[in-house]
């Protein structure tokens, strides 16, 4: 009978990539007792199995806190104040529970991520790395951070050993080897640490490795260069780790902190996450809803863009279903509850996000996957040339030493390290200044293979506001009417109220004084204007009222089926005009769609918009329509894509978004969107143009292709001098210039990608 029985959470603190889960899983699996090892970057936790009745709170808290890593085990028990201690791995006071940039797990954190309040046990270990800096000091800006000084003392230290060299030649490898030791001391102990821990050759070895041969060589100043572009990477991953989960987190401030609830004929404010299935509550205009639903009784429009994305307020009534976090119009609604807070709609999206980026293959970076043959073999290889020939065949030991420490200095990886990095660090810097940003250089090397682009409409393939495209009068002049929609609509800032008075103000139309006006729930609005009776609603409300004649009928049909909304003007119970409103096609978007399809990609649209809108806007733009989508529907949708052979990737710009952003194999934000999407995502286009996602592709492919070259200079120049100097024909001089040479020349190569092609 197996004895394994037992399993024990923790909360991480300091993971940015798949590299740090591999660490941690590694070194933890290696002690005794513990039978399996489940990390998840998402949501920073780590679940231990291990034999029933072996106490390894503290055996773990050692080996993880070594690494570098905050952790804290969380209680399967309520735990009391005197209960809260912290494990950490800095020993700085601002880890204690009552310390300024401790985070505090709240209640809500602990339920969200399906977890009990945390206990936390104190180690007084050093920092070993600045991996956990950013989630602890949240908020702080970069430079403030303990991985951000580290940083900047290692630039300041580059500086000034390169001015204080030009002063004193003599010392100039000194100081750009102290200067280098500025960022390679913490490196190199977070390189022994993981290597005692199981790990020998991370990415960290390599680097102390490459700083170290590279000192040896007497390139003092390319070692203290490469130290510090690996800080400055390390610095921007950990930052956008940090912000990435801590926006996912924050979907939760979508739903109100109290609803009201009503008990016994009356009402009270209660908390939100106490309320219960089954419950009702008041939703006053204005407000937010607190809980999914569905209303009992009144009507109002409610504003869904944030789960929906459908672009214009829906009328709501009785029966209808509504949803947490979404924004309640100008009608009073009781609703009934019908899923705890933990279930609601904003929790489920929560959910499906963590869930997607968990099941995302993990990118590792080329650096880190060559080094684990490359750095060994190269070390060997330099033994074998030093040992072999004379131990086997009596050559002369001297000429056979000379030659293997030629041999190390020419496998020196420093070109190889600077090689991929030095080329996306360059096509995120070009990519940058044309407002494209990318989350990284796996994210960067993923776009070029992309063979399906998924497109949300609102506010991406459209501009995300709507805009008056038809005035058609029936009596009265377009102008006229015009000037009376906008009269009743004046102070509003609803967006269809907004549109109408825009359009009004651009065209100077007259705008007479509105009097005795009110807004009626969920059917327009009334006012008196110069005597008369004026009301604008919708076509289903003015029917109520006044007869539609056959011609303003077919009207109405034909501006519902290009997707417009429409808004009825009547005047003293005659209709005297309509006025027809759509969210309109960015400028750009079908010159977007073009650069795509000559790229082979293919494009397809995913809205929760009515069907008639998105096939009015697919239409006029030739793309694949898929339309009344929820968050779930459009994760669906990406995933049957992947399975179909396509690598797809998802560009949107609002909460709804966020699911299919991470369960696309590459996540697009649109500028201006939601926090959630530009952080969930995997890159960001600031500047809204539809095109920028095929110069993205487009970047990419570039960038790949230059790797390629890069890494093909390194190597065959190492190739070439490799072959030569065990002929006998070079040394040591020339095994340093196939090293600092080929650093040169990927460098050069790589500085090309700065500048990106019209």
């Amino acid at each position: 009978m197996s004895t394994i029985a037992k399993e024990t959470r923790f909360r991480i603190e300091g993971m940015d990539c798949a590299s740090c889960a591999a660490k941690i899983d590694t070194a933890v699996r290696r002690l005794p007792g513990v039978s399996d090892v489940t990390v998840s970057v998402t949501r920073g936790t780590m679940i231990v199995h291990h034999e029933h009745g072996a106490d390894l709170v503290e055996p773990i808290a050692k080996r993880v806190t070594g690494l570098g890593y905050g952790i804290a085990k969380v209680s399967t028990e309520p735990a009391t104040a005197s209960e809260d201690q912290h494990v950490c791995g800095c020993g700085h006071d601002h880890c204690h529970a009552d310390g300024p940039d401790e985070p505090r797990h709240s209640h809500a954190e602990s339920h969200a991520h399906g977890a009990s309040p945390a206990r936390h046990v104190h180690h007084g270990h050093d920092h070993a790395h600045q991996h956990g800096d950013e989630r602890r000091a949240a908020g702080l800006p970069i430079w403030a951070t303990g991985k951000g000084r580290l940083t900047i003392a290692s630039g300041v230290g580059l500086v000034a050993a390169w001015s204080l060299g030009r002063l004193v030649p003599d010392v100039e490898v000194w100081l750009f080897a102290a200067a280098m030791l500025i960022g390679l001391v913490p490196i190199a102990r977070r390189a022994v640490m993981a290597a005692v821990s199981g790990t020998p050759f991370s990415i960290e070895m390599l680097m102390t490795i490459a700083a170290a041969g590279a000192v040896l060589i007497g390139a003092a100043e390319e070692a203290a260069v490469v130290v510090f572009l690996f800080l400055i990477g390390e610095l921007l991953e950990g930052v956008a780790a940090s912000k990435a989960r801590s926006s996912i987190e924050g979907l939760t401030s979508l739903v109100p902190e109290t609803a009201l609830l009503e008990d016994g004929g009356s009402t009270r404010e209660v908390r939100a996450d106490s309320l219960a299935a089954g419950a009702t509550i008041v939703i006053r205009p204005g407000d937010r809803i607190a809980a999914d639903g569905v209303i009992l009784a009144g009507e109002s429009a409610v504003d869904e863009a944030s789960i929906t994305g459908e672009s214009l307020p829906v009328h709501k009534t009785v029966d209808a279903s509504v949803f947490a976090g979404t924004i309640n119009g100008d009608g009073v609604l009781r609703v009934r509850v019908t899923a705890a807070a933990a279930d609601n709609t904003i929790a489920r999206v929560i959910r499906l996000v963590e869930d997607a980026q968990e099941t995302k293959a993990p990118t590792e970076r080329f650096i880190d996957r060559f080094s684990r043959f490359y750095t060994p073999a190269v070390f060997f290889i330099a033994v074998a040339v030093a040992v072999l020939p004379p131990l086997v065949m009596g050559l002369e030991w001297r000429d056979w030493i000379y030659k293997g420490l030629a041999v190390l200095l020419i496998g020196c990886p420093c070109a190889l390290v600077i090689s991929t990095p030095a080329a996306i660090a360059a096509s995120l810097a070009a990519g940058a200044r044309r407002g494209l940003l990318l989350k990284g250089g796996a994210i960067l090397e993923s776009l070029g293979g992309i063979t399906a682009v998924a497109f949300d409409k609102t506010g991406t393939l459209t501009t995300g506001r709507p805009v008056v495209t038809d005035i058609i009068g029936n009596g009265e002049t377009e102008g006229d009417v015009l000037g009376l929609a906008a009269s009743l609509e004046a102070g509003s800032n609803h967006p269809l109220a907004k549109a109408i008075t825009d359009r009004a103000t651009t065209e100077g139309a007259a705008m007479p004084q509105a009097e005795e006006v009110r807004a009626i729930g969920g059917k327009g609005i009334s006012g008196r204007i110069g005597g008369a009776e004026v009301f604008l609603g919708s076509a289903s409300a003015v029917a109520e009222r006044v007869a539609v004649g056959a011609d303003v009928a077919r009207q109405i049909a034909e501006l519902h089926e290009a997707g417009k909304t429409v808004s009825v003007l009547t005047r003293n119970d005659a209709i005297a005009g309509l006025v027809a409103m759509r969210d309109e096609v960015r400028p750009d978007a079908a010159r977007g769609l073009q650069a795509l399809a000559k790229l082979g990609v293919r494009s397809i649209m995913l809205t929760g918009d009515n069907r008639h809108t998105a096939q009015a806007i697919g239409s006029t733009l030739g793309i694949e329509v898929r339309a009344e989508l929820l968050p779930q529907d459009k994760q669906r949708i990406v995933k049957e894509l992947q399975a179909t052979g396509l690598k797809v990737a998802k560009v949107g710009d609002g909460i709804n978004d966020a699911p299919a952003l991470a369960a696309a194999d590459i996540g697009i934000a649109m500028g201006g969107g939601a926090d959630v999407a530009l952080d969930t995502a995997d890159a960001a286009i600031l500047h809204g143009r539809v095109g920028d996602v095929a110069s993205m592709i487009k970047l990419s492919r570039r960038t790949m292709a230059n790797i390629r070259q890069n890494i093909t200079l390194a190597l065959g120049l190492k190739g070439v001098f490799l072959v030569t100097t065990l002929l006998g024909i070079s040394g040591l001089w020339p095994a340093i210039l196939a090293d600092t040479g080929a650093t040169v020349l990927v460098t050069m190569n790589a500085l090309r990608l700065l500048k990106i092609p019209d």
